[in-house]
């Protein structure tokens, strides 16, 4: 695969964690802006989410009919439109609603461009072009919260809807310019009547959903870190938002260097061996941070040292398990491209959610949902191996 369209695949999966985090500084500004509170806001965050859970399921079917290129021009140009929405919007209701329609656009690159991986890729090199687009992960949500302060500083709330609606328009002209069409011509194109079978059946596929849901539950833990991460370091332990960022930026890095050696390990073995070895370390962690939590140390630092191997863990676990699930999808790999990012994404939405409800005044709660990640983690590959090994043997 060419860089140019490697960077392109970037860019789509960078929808999501750009629009979710440009906008999080923004939250006291909307809410004096709109005349109400920070958790009326954050509804617009909710929207967000709904829309990439169901959204994806939508562009599965219609990128094995059509192609590629086509559904991801109308969903990245949807996204376009609807950020220029948000920037104009005159109340918090219409910012929620152009927010949901802001995610059923920027939801066909994170769904598309893993069956793009997957039509240009074997198993193995999709392992290792997922790692690369690991480091969008990574970066994007150290810069993005960064930059939208920044602009919020300089030109307002506005801006930064603005600036998402350039970022979509940017990745608009380069899917025209430079992103061939990668569905194979000669291949079965599945109609859209019978979607909702092809859903159904996909399923009952153990693979793709075994190890869809590895990866789902093993990012629902990064999901609950994120989500709990702001109350330990800042509330619990006095950390400023200024060093906030920075040691959110530092688990950044660990992920972002373990996928790059993610890699280079693909040389020697494939995914599904690295994905059954990286699930033990990242339970293993899991387990030391909820030891850790359960101590309440007067000191941060020994709750940062196993939080971030579980982080680190994650970008190697994460590839694999995508690499493993995509495998042998063919035609219809837009489809189960789509239900696996869907599955995943409501999972981690509700480890999110459940580090708020469990909310106690200690860092237990994050610790124990990113712990109770990691064992089902290593349930969930260690079921989907054998049941792949039982297949292979009766054949």
């Amino acid at each position: 695969m060419n860089l140019r369209i490697l960077l392109i695949l970037g860019a789509l999966s960078a929808f999501g964690p750009m629009a979710i985090d440009f906008y999080l500084p923004s939250f006291p500004t909307l809410a004096r802006e709109f005349a109400t509170d920070v958790e009326h806001v954050q509804l617009s965050l909710a929207s967000y989410f709904v829309g990439i859970a169901f959204g994806q399921l939508i562009y599965g079917p219609l990128a094995d009919r059509y192609g590629r290129r086509r559904p991801l021009l109308v969903g990245v140009l949807l996204f376009t439109l609807a950020s220029l929405g948000c920037a104009l919007a005159p109340s918090l209701d219409w910012l929620i609603a152009a927010r949901f329609v802001q995610a059923l656009g920027g939801c066909a690159g994170m769904a598309i461009s893993r069956a793009v991986v997957r039509d240009l890729c074997d198993p193995l090199e999709s392992a290792k072009t997922f790692s690369k687009l690991m480091l969008v992960m990574g970066v994007a949500p150290i810069l993005a919260p960064m930059g939208g302060g920044v602009l919020l500083e300089l030109f307002g709330w506005q801006s930064i809807f603005h600036g998402l609606m350039l970022f979509g328009a940017l990745s608009l002209v380069g899917i025209l310019l430079w992103l061939p069409e990668t569905l194979r011509v000669d291949g079965a194109h599945p109609p859209l009547s019978g979607a909702l079978r092809r859903y159904v059946k996909l399923l009952g596929d153990r693979q793709l959903i075994g190890h869809g849901l590895t990866g789902g539950v093993a990012m629902a833990g990064m999901f609950a870190y994120i989500a709990g991460s702001p109350f330990v370091f800042i509330d619990l332990y006095g950390v400023s938002p200024q060093n906030y960022g920075w040691l959110f930026g530092f688990n950044a890095a660990g992920f972002i260097l373990t996928a790059q050696f993610n890699g280079w390990l693909l040389r020697h073995h494939g995914p599904g061996y690295w994905l059954q070895r990286t699930i033990w370390v990242y339970l293993l962690a899991a387990v030391a941070l909820l030891a850790v939590a359960l101590a309440q140390p007067k000191a941060l630092w020994p709750l940062m040292i196993p939080l971030f191997i579980c982080i680190a863990s994650l970008s190697c676990i994460l590839p694999n398990a995508s690499a493993c699930a995509m495998a042998g999808q063919g035609s219809q790999a837009g489809s189960a491209s789509a239900l696996m990012g869907s599955l995943q994404f409501i999972v981690a939405a509700a480890a999110a959610g459940m580090v708020g409800v469990l909310h106690d005044g200690t860092a237990r709660p994050m610790a124990l949902i990113i712990c109770v990640c990691g064992a089902l983690t290593v349930v969930l590959a260690i079921s989907t191996a054998r049941h792949a090994r039982r297949q292979s043997l009766e054949f």
